[in-house]
């Protein structure tokens, strides 16, 4: 379920765009999900592995030299 809202249902999301650019090239919307459900875990699984929360745009923080 929460592939489906990520993919088809926000309004906005890198997961929604994902989403209309694979369909547009023609790939079955079921396999597309199962990609984003992919994904969804794998960035579950990196916040709970960092310990801290899921940043959507994660920006490096360089150490001074």
């Amino acid at each position: 379920m929460a592939a489906l809202a990520a993919g088809t249902i926000k309004k906005t999301g890198d997961l929604r765009e994902y989403y209309l650019r694979k369909v547009a090239e023609g790939k079955n919307k079921m396999s597309v999900l199962n990609a984003i459900r992919g994904k969804l875990i794998l960035r579950i699984f990196a916040a709970i592995r960092e310990n801290r929360m899921y940043e959507g745009e994660y920006k490096l923080k360089l150490c001074p030299a």
